[in-house]
């Protein structure tokens, strides 16, 4: 492709003399080196074709002239168009001309753009190799021999390698102290640089603009007065004002731990935007090699402390080692002086065998004993050796050495020096040779110094010291002991004698005590056969106790296992009414009558036959050698037979009977006491079979006691399984069947016996304890069922004993329980029955009062079947009568008119009168309902509507019920 411009047939070229600068122009736009240039030697070209031919930018966008014009060319880096305006008369040969010019002048605009870019791509290469060396060198600063300061000045050479770095400063920051350091500060113009070992609180730079830095953690850059005065705060003065300041943060995740900071005094020294970013890039690598820096530093500390730690814990270990070899050798010295003290054959050997010991603890080439003698007037030395001294005569209690020590009962530690001013201050006034150390301790017993124990040497090779004081002193008392162990043998052997003396005479006097002891003796065992029938007899009647009784059972009951056909019977007798004869007559009458009571009983028997007094009217009769079962019907109705002849009590004329409950053995009974229970429980069912009866214990009471048993168990069981669930009847309005309520119903998913209603084990519950924990569950699972049940609109009625009243706080744990499961206290209604409002009726008021002032409803159930005083209708919150089935099932037709009718009658006109709610119990039949209809009672329930149902039936079920 040629560039060339073509010759037009119409014109002609310019003459040799007006090409020249056509020439020259084309030349020097070849050459021009920006796009400025390019534009000028384009407006040369032009104008020696036409002079008033004008070249100028044109901005991308911008909408055209309105004068023809011709588009040179186009700047690739700023996208501006190179525009030429010819002027008028435009021929052919100048658009051809102006045509070649464009090409020129593109293709050169085209090449300078390539040329900058290259220069660019060059500068940046060149700008990240540098950047690459100095992070290589910041990386190696961080494992670098050199100290702290020689790196942060290493780290000011390779920063200002990037740009200019000649006023550089490092400031770290602790967030959690609020405090700031400045390690390193290099400034040309600051005379007053911050100690690098300084910690400052940050408030002391407070606004200035490295603590704006740390606090923004925002870099900085700009004159530092420009930049104060953009800064919010007041101006602080820190420092001489610079020309150019740059900052960046240096930081730790988001956190700023410190900032990097270059300034420039010159007004030709500037910082860019570059110079910000290429001293935030570096700011992360010098805060990593610092942190390193500092890790490695730290290291270093803790090598060194854990070094000294060990060194000392090495030193203290064999000190440790070497008091446990002396402590060693104490130990054995100590356990030869104790075995001295017993094997030593006289006190000779005991002296010498001392001194041997204590030769192998310190120096003790001269050693001597002193001891007080029994006057305590003069000094003896019972064992001496002496490379001077050799014999050590008794004396006179004087101012010796030993003396010092007897006197002050404290260890003396003295050398020559010491002895001389002891001398001259007359406090001593020693004789014989004189020694260069001399230690002394005391030997104490009985909390007196009774002697003293001495070595000391003559030669300045050996010393003693505060520890050998120590040691002899803690020897002393040893050695003090065995002496006086040995010293008090003489005293035992004649303490032994005396002993003998006095045995022979003690024994004599015992002579006499043993006969007054065995007359104690005897005295004693009839006070234990007293004792012995008293506790096996009843100190009322003297009939045989419990105790007695089952001991006499057992022999029975293991004779009958080795001769199974020699048949026993266990009569437990229990007095009729004997409570009502206590608490008319007095205490004095009804013992009186038990006495006559047993009287009578064992007359009835044989004389081997046991009767015992079990204790209060009960009593228990064992008879034996019976030939079959009716044999002991027979006794037991004879007994019965004598207790109802009058008793005579006094002025009294008494009349009493009993009942009594039969057992006979068999082969499952294995102890006494079993028999004894089941005959109770014969006992029980002859009273509730009348009373003055006998009844025997059969299989039938043995089921039913089993069965009792298991349903106990199954009922504790079923407590920790919730196998208890409320089942729910609808409460519905009787004249377009709408359900209005729900009454919660208790059952029992029993595992193996199905669904139970409460007939079948309330009354074992409420015998155990259980009802209340039963109930409770079912109060939990009925709150959390209520919201749905209800959706907000009707109420859930549930059942509330009266032992639950006996808990003063019913009422809060009933509303704690709302409050738990979010349940409005209008959703539930507590029905309580008459009989609970009997027992603590003040606690009951406050308890229903409380309930129904949150909100909670409250029904009087089954009313009409109990006291039905209407004073339970003022004095309680009661706003619901619930009408007893019993009254509802004898509901006649709609001709006739019964007793039934006038009592539901005169309860609805009560509740209206009084604005209470009447709901009607055991509705079954259409006439029962149209019945109460006609009375005016609104509300029932019953079979009619429906059956009771878990809660899962009703919560889709529709809110109105066809009868």
């Amino acid at each position: 492709m040629t560039i060339a411009p073509s010759q037009s047939p119409a014109l002609q070229a310019p003459g040799p003399g007006e090409s020249a600068p056509l020439h020259d122009a084309v030349e020097r736009l070849l050459r021009a080196a920006d796009p400025e240039a390019v534009r000028d030697e384009c407006l040369a070209f032009a104008r020696c074709l036409r002079p008033d031919a004008r070249v100028e930018w044109q901005e991308a966008g911008m909408p055209p002239s309105e004068q023809p014009a011709i588009e040179l060319g186009v700047d690739p880096r700023t996208e501006r168009s190179l525009v030429l305006t010819p002027g008028a008369d435009e021929s052919a040969f100048l658009a051809d001309m102006f045509d070649w010019l464009g090409r020129l002048a593109g293709a050169r605009l085209r090449q300078l753009a390539e040329t900058a870019n290259l220069y660019e791509a060059i500068s940046r290469l060149a700008l990240a190799e540098r950047l690459q060396r100095a992070l290589y060198a910041i990386a190696e600063q961080a494992g670098a021999e050199h100290n702290m300061r020689d790196m942060m000045t290493a780290l000011h050479g390779i920063v200002g390698s990037l740009m200019y770095a000649e006023n550089f400063y490092i400031v770290l920051y602790d967030a959690q102290s609020r405090t700031v350091r400045f390690p390193y500060f290099v400034d040309s113009v600051d005379t007053d640089p911050p100690d690098p070992e300084s910690i400052r609180p940050i408030e002391a730079i407070e606004n200035t603009l490295t603590w704006h830095i740390l606090q923004s953690g925002k870099s900085l850059m700009g004159a530092s007065a420009e930049l104060e005065k953009s800064l919010p705060g007041p101006r602080v003065d820190i420092g001489p004002p610079s020309d150019d300041w740059l900052g960046v943060p240096m930081k730790r995740g988001d956190d700023v731990v410190g900032a990097l900071v270059v300034q420039s005094y010159r007004a030709d020294t500037r910082y860019t935007p570059n110079d910000r970013e290429l001293l935030t890039y570096v700011a992360q690598h010098v805060q990593t090699a610092l942190e390193r820096r500092q890790a490695h530093e730290e290291l270093e500390r803790r090598v060194t402390t854990r070094t000294a730690a060990l060194r000392e814990a090495n030193r203290v270990l064999r000190q440790q080692v070497l008091q446990r070899q002396r402590g060693e050798r104490l130990q054995a010295a100590l356990f030869r002086i104790a075995e001295l003290a017993n094997t030593s054959d006289s006190i000779e050997n005991f002296y010498a065998a001392v001194h041997r010991v204590i030769g192998g603890l310190l120096y003790a080439r001269n050693f001597y004993i002193a001891l007080l003698s029994e006057d305590q007037s003069k000094l003896t030395f019972p064992y001496s050796v002496d490379e001077l001294d050799g014999v050590r005569e008794p004396r006179e209690l004087g101012r010796g050495l030993t003396e010092y020590v007897l006197r002050n009962g404290k260890a003396l530690l003295a050398d020559r020096s010491e002895i001389d001013r002891l001398n001259r201050d007359q406090v001593l006034s020693t004789t014989g040779a004189r020694s260069l150390h001399w230690l002394g301790v005391p030997l104490i017993w009985n909390e007196k110094s009774m002697g003293v124990l001495a070595v000391q040497s003559y030669s300045p090779e050996h010393t003693y010291s505060a520890r050998d004081q120590e040691l002899l002193t803690f020897v002393s008392y040893h050695i003090a002991n065995a002496l006086q162990r040995k010293y008090t043998t003489e005293s035992l052997k004649q303490a032994y004698a005396s002993l003998e003396r006095r045995v022979t005479e003690r024994t004599r006097a015992l002579a006499l005590a043993n006969r007054d002891l065995r007359e104690q003796i005897a005295e004693r065992e009839r006070v234990e056969r007293r004792l012995k029938y008293e506790t096996l007899h009843d100190s009322l009647t003297g009939l045989p106790n419990r105790t007695l009784l089952l001991q006499r059972l057992e022999q029975a009951l293991n004779h009958y296992r080795e001769n199974p056909g020699e048949l026993f019977a266990v009569l437990f007798i229990d007095l009729d009414r004997f409570k009502v004869i206590n608490d008319s007559v007095g205490h004095l009458v009804g013992d009186d009558l038990l006495f006559q009571v047993g009287g009578r009983v064992r007359a009835c028997l044989k004389t081997r036959d046991v009767v015992a007094r079990l204790g209060g009217d009960e009593f228990a009769v064992l008879v034996e050698g019976i030939t079959d079962p009716q044999a002991a019907t027979h006794i037991a109705e004879r007994i019965i037979a004598q207790l109802q002849t009058p008793f005579r009590l006094g002025a009294k004329e008494i009349f009493t009977s009993a009942s009594i409950g039969i057992a006979l053995p068999t082969p499952e009974y294995t102890r006494p006491e079993e028999l004894l229970r089941d005959a109770d429980s014969a006992m029980y069912r002859a009273k509730d079979e009348g009373r003055h009866r006998a009844a025997v214990f059969d299989d039938r009471l043995r089921r039913e006691a089993l069965s009792l048993l298991e349903l106990e168990g199954d009922l504790r069981r079923a407590l920790t399984r919730h196998e208890f669930v409320p089942f729910y009847q609808p409460i519905v309005h009787l004249e377009d069947s709408r359900v209005v309520g729900y009454e919660a119903l208790l059952r029992w998913r029993h595992p193996e016996r199905g669904l139970l209603p409460p007939g079948d084990f309330l009354a074992v519950a409420e015998d155990t304890g259980c009802s209340e924990a039963i109930d409770w569950q079912i109060f939990q699972q009925v709150v959390r069922q209520a919201r749905a049940l209800t959706r907000d609109e009707g109420f859930v009625s549930i059942n509330v004993s009266g032992s639950h009243f006996r808990s003063p706080d019913l009422d809060q744990r009933l509303l704690d329980l709302l409050a738990q499961h979010k349940v409005p206290a209008k959703c539930i209604r507590v029905e309580v029955t008459e009989r609970a409002l009997l027992e603590n009726p003040a606690q009951v008021k406050r308890i229903l009062e409380n309930l129904r002032a949150h909100g909670v409803g409250i029904a009087l159930d089954d009313f009409g079947t109990g006291y039905s005083s209407l004073s339970y209708l003022h004095q309680y919150p009661i706003e619901t009568l619930k009408i007893d089935r019993s009254f509802v099932i004898d509901l006649p037709a709609e001709d006739n008119e019964a007793h039934s009718t006038a009592v539901v009658r005169a309860i609805q006109a009560l509740a209206d009168s009084l604005r209470m709610q009447v709901i009607a119990e055991g509705i079954e039949t259409e006439t029962q309902m149209r019945a109460l209809r006609r009375i005016g009672c609104r509300f029932g329930q019953g079979f009619l509507f429906a059956q009771p149902a878990p809660a899962s039936k009703w919560l889709g079920a529709p809110l109105s019920l066809d009868a």
